[in-house]
């Protein structure tokens, strides 16, 4: 394979990725009723949706700006997202694993 089809693979992918990830928000967004839904589309404004679903301050995006701590926000961000869908809070953890982590998120949404 050639570096123009390896570089489109990689793309089609990212969009693919970056597509399934936003759809679950979108939808999670629409559920608790929150005014832009659509910020789920949008880098870096779908952090601050994440944040509203999970009842999380606004000023927390700075926080995961920060290595090694935006892990630990973003999963404590998880957790919350997970209440407020009225499942456990211990699926939030679930995003640590790979492959799961493109699952949970239809579940959180669509469950």
């Amino acid at each position: 394979m050639d570096q123009n089809n390896y570089s489109s693979v990689l793309l089609i992918f990212g969009l693919l990725s970056y597509i399934l990830f936003a759809l679950p928000l979108y939808a999670m967004g629409k559920k608790i009723g929150s005014n832009n839904p659509w910020f789920a589309f949008v880098p870096i404004l779908n952090i601050l949706l994440m944040l509203e679903i999970g009842g999380k301050p606004m000023w927390w995006i700075i926080l995961m700006f920060i290595p090694c701590v935006n892990a630990i926000v973003a999963v404590i961000v998880w957790m919350a997202i997970a209440e407020a869908m009225d499942k456990p809070s211990w699926l939030g953890l679930l995003m640590l694993v790979p492959g799961v982590n493109f699952l949970l998120p239809f579940y959180l949404a669509y469950a």
